[in-house]
C-alpha cells in the first residue's frame, strides 16, 4: 500500500486549517481502491467553532452522506455538535431511524448533508483525526476460517480486533464497551471483522500513516500466504454469444421491472475465475464486505447456456433467502442478480444504469480477487447470510424505497447512433444521454467524448459501409452494454452536385454505399438485438430530398429515397416484434459538417439573399439546428410515439415544395 503523503502539498495547507488537512488525507485514502470503493469508508476531524453568539463549541466534522472520499471537499464534512453526539453514545438504545433524526438535530448547519451513520462512533474515539477504510487485505483475511486469529497475530495487542456488528448506534456502543478498560494511548487501530479498519491520532499525518502501515502489514501477509499466483488468469478461448447477452438482458429486465444494462467482462482475471471448477459455488458465498450487498446483493448468480432458466434459478434462490430472514415489515427488492459467473467465459454485471453498472463491476473485480486469496488460506468464508440480509434490508435502505424518485425516461436503455462525431448525430448523443440512455456512438472520424460522459458514451471508430467493421463494433458494444433498444441511423454525406449526364459512376456508387447500403448493413446487423430490446425503436435520418428532390442531386436523392423505402419495409417486417421504425426528413440544417460560412455565403448570393435570410428561408421563417432534429428523434424514440411506426416527419420549418 503506497503512502501518498506529499510534504509539499501538506505544507501548503495552513496550520489552523484542520478541515483542509482532513480533506487532503481523506482524498489520499479515496485514491486507493483497495481501501475504499464507491462511497465506502469514513473520515472525521474534531475542532472548535464559534456560533452566532460568539461562543466557542466543540465540533465534529464527519463525512456526509453521498460524498466519496476520492473527491470529497470541505462541504462534504457537515459540522455537528460533538457533545450532542457523545451524549447520544451514552443512550441505552436508539433505532436507526431515530439515530438519523438525531444526527440531523446535531447539525450546526441545517443545509449540510446528513452525517455518516458512524458519526457517533467517530465522536466517541478520543482523537482529533479518525480514518476508517474497508481495506481489501484486512477484510479478505477476516473472511477466512482463522481470520480473527491471523489478524491478532499480524497486529499484536496494539490493534483491537472486534467481531462484526451492524454499522450505526450499536457499533458505537460495541466499541465504547470494548474500550472501556483499554488505554487508548496504546492502540494503533481497531479492526472490525468483515467490515474494515480504524486508525486515529491527533496528527493527521500520523493517523494516515498508521492506516497505510497496518493495511500494508495485512497485504504482506497475503503476499506470503496467497500471492498473485493464486489469482487465475486466462485468455478468451471462445466467441462470446452476443445473442445470449441480449436475451439475458431482456429477461433480467422482467425481474427488475424495467430496462437494465448488462456487461460481459472477459478480462484475464474474470475468465480465470470463471474457469475454476467451483466458481459457481464460490460466487454465491457472499460479498467482500457487507455494505456491498446494498449495491450488489448478498450473493451472485451462475450463468451457463439458457439465460431465462439461469435467471429463474437465481430468482428462486433470492426468494428463498428473503423468506428465510425477512420480517413482516420488509419489502422485497427485485430478484435480478447484480453479478454472476458465466462458466468458462467471464463475469456478467447487471444494473439499472451506467453508474450502478460500474459500481457492480468494481466491487466484483475486488471480490473475485479476495475470494481466490482466501481460498488459498483455508477457504472463502463471507459473513453469515442472516447478517448480510440485515444490511441489504437495513431499515435505512428500506426507507429509501419510499422516497425513490422516478427513473429518467431512457434510463437503462441503450441507443446506437451513427455519424455521431458531429452535427445531427452528435446532437442525438447529447439528447439521449440527457434522457438517461447510454449511447454506442459510431463514426468514421475519431469521436471526442466529454470526460464527464465517459461512462455513458461508448465511442467506436467505424466505417459503416464495411460489414466487418459493423460486426466488430456491435461485438464490442453488446458486450459492454448488453443490447440495443434504439437505433438512430444517421451517417451520410451530400455529394457534389452534378447533372445526370455528367454524373460520375464512382460518385454515384459512393453515395449509394454510404447513404443507402450502409444503413441496410447496420440495420440488418442490429435486428437480432432490437428484437430483445426494451420498447425498441428505430429512427432513420432521411432528407427533404425524398419528397422534394432537386436538380443536380440525383446520387443523393435516389439513395435517400431508397433509404426511405427501406425504412417503410422494415416497419412492416419488424412490427410483429414490437420494433417501431420511423423516419425524419431534415432540411437546411446548417450547423453540420456539410456547411461552413463560405458555402453559406455562396448559396445565399445564388438566391440573392443575405446569409441570415438564407438560413431561415422556410415557411415559419425560423432557423433550424441539429438539436431541433435531435429533439424530434427523441420524441419518436419515446413512449409518446409508442403507437406509431412507418411514418415520415419533416424537420424543415415548413418547405413550400413539400407542402
Amino acid at each position: 500500500m503506497k503512502n501518498r503523503w506529499n510534504p509539499e502539498t501538506a505544507a501548503a495547507i495552513r496550520d489552523d486549517d484542520i478541515l483542509g488537512l482532513r480533506v487532503y488525507t481523506s482524498r489520499l485514502l479515496g485514491e486507493e481502491t483497495d481501501l475504499v470503493l464507491h462511497g465506502g469508508g469514513n473520515t472525521s476531524v474534531k475542532g472548535r467553532s464559534q456560533d452566532v453568539f460568539s461562543q466557542n463549541q466543540d465540533v465534529l466534522y464527519v463525512k456526509g452522506s453521498g460524498w466519496d472520499l476520492r473527491t470529497i471537499e470541505a462541504a462534504g464534512f457537515p459540522p455537528t455538535k460533538l457533545d450532542y453526539l457523545t451524549k447520544l453514545g451514552g443512550l441505552e438504545s436508539l433505532t436507526d431511524s431515530e439515530m438519523m433524526q438525531q444526527l440531523r438535530l446535531a447539525l450546526l448547519d441545517p443545509a449540510a448533508p446528513t452525517p455518516s451513520v458512524e458519526a457517533i462512533l467517530h465522536a466517541l474515539i478520543p482523537y482529533k483525526f479518525v480514518d476508517h477504510s474497508h481495506a481489501d487485505a484486512v477484510v479478505t483475511i477476516s473472511n477466512t476460517p482463522d481470520g480473527k486469529a491471523i489478524l491478532a497475530e499480524i497486529y499484536g495487542p496494539d490493534v483491537l480486533i472486534l467481531p462484526y456488528i451492524m454499522p450505526g448506534f450499536i457499533l458505537a456502543k460495541q466499541v465504547a464497551e470494548a474500550t472501556r478498560d483499554v488505554e487508548w494511548q496504546g492502540l494503533r487501530g481497531i479492526v472490525l471483522l468483515h467490515h474494515g479498519i480504524f486508525t486515529f491520532h491527533d496528527d493527521a499525518k500520523t493517523s494516515y500513516d498508521r492506516m497505510i502501515e497496518l493495511v500494508s502489514m495485512a497485504e504482506d501477509y497475503l503476499d506470503q500466504r496467497a500471492n498473485n499466483s493464486q489469482i487465475l488468469k486466462e485468455n478468451l478461448k471462445q466467441q462470446i454469444d452476443l445473442q445470449y447477452l441480449s436475451q439475458l438482458r431482456k429477461s433480467a429486465g422482467s425481474l427488475f421491472g424495467g430496462a437494465v444494462l448488462v456487461r460481459c467482462d472477459t478480462g484475464p482475471e474474470a475468465i480465470g475465475f470463471a474457469s475454476r471448477s467451483n466458481a459457481a459455488e464460490l460466487i454465491q458465498r457472499g460479498p467482500l464486505t457487507p455494505d456491498h450487498t446494498i449495491h450488489a446483493k448478498a450473493f451472485g448468480a451462475a450463468f451457463d447456456t439458457d439465460p431465462e432458466n439461469d435467471l429463474k434459478i437465481f430468482a428462486q434462490q433470492y426468494s428463498d433467502y428473503f423468506s428465510q430472514y425477512s420480517a413482516p415489515d420488509h419489502q422485497i427488492l427485485d430478484s435480478m442478480p447484480r453479478y454472476g459467473v458465466w462458466q468458462e467465459r467471464g463475469l456478467l454485471y447487471l444494473a439499472a444504469n451506467a453508474k450502478r453498472l460500474n459500481i457492480v463491476a468494481d466491487i466484483s473485480a475486488h471480490t473475485i480477487r479476495a475470494i481466490q486469496q482466501a481460498e488459498a488460506m483455508g477457504g472463502w468464508q463471507a459473513l453469515a447470510r442472516e447478517d448480510l440480509f440485515d444490511v441489504e434490508y437495513w431499515e435505512l435502505e428500506q426507507a429509501k424505497l419510499k422516497t425513490a424518485g422516478k427513473r429518467a425516461e431512457f434510463e437503462g436503455k441503450v441507443a446506437l447512433v451513427t455519424g455521431a462525431a458531429s452535427g445531427i448525430g452528435e446532437a442525438c448523443v447529447s439528447a439521449l444521454v440527457n434522457c438517461g440512455a447510454v449511447v454506442i456512438a459510431l463514426d468514421i472520424a475519431e469521436i471526442f467524448v466529454d470526460p464527464r460522459l465517459k461512462d455513458v458514451v461508448l465511442p467506436i471508430q467505424c466505417d459503416v459501409t464495411d460489414g466487418e467493421q459493423i460486426a466488430s463494433a456491435l461485438n464490442e458494444a453488446i458486450q459492454y452494454f448488453g443490447g440495443i433498444d434504439m437505433l438512430v441511423s444517421n451517417a451520410g454525406n451530400f455529394p457534389q452536385s452534378a447533372a445526370i449526364e455528367e454524373l460520375d459512376d464512382d460518385a454515384w456508387q459512393r453515395s449509394l454505399d454510404l447513404n443507402l447500403n450502409a444503413h441496410m448493413k447496420l440495420f440488418r446487423a442490429s435486428i437480432p438485438y432490437l428484437k430483445y430490446g426494451f420498447d425498441p425503436a428505430v429512427v432513420i435520418v432521411g432528407s427533404k430530398n425524398v419528397p422534394a428532390p432537386g436538380p443536380g442531386a440525383a446520387a443523393y436523392s435516389v439513395a435517400k429515397a431508397g433509404l426511405n423505402q427501406l425504412a417503410r419495409i422494415a416497419a412492416l417486417e419488424l412490427g410483429k416484434f414490437g420494433v417501431r421504425v420511423n423516419s425524419v426528413h431534415p432540411n437546411a440544417i446548417y450547423d453540420t459538417a456539410l456547411w461552413n460560412e463560405e458555402v453559406l455565403q455562396q448559396r445565399a448570393e445564388h438566391y440573392g439573399q443575405s446569409v441570415e435570410e438564407y438560413r431561415s428561408a422556410n415557411v415559419l421563417r425560423t432557423e433550424l439546428h441539429s438539436a431541433d432534429v435531435a429533439a424530434t428523434i427523441i420524441a419518436l424514440l419515446s413512449p409518446a410515439f409508442a403507437k406509431t411506426t412507418g411514418t415520415q416527419i419533416p424537420v424543415d420549418g415548413g418547405n413550400e415544395r413539400v407542402i
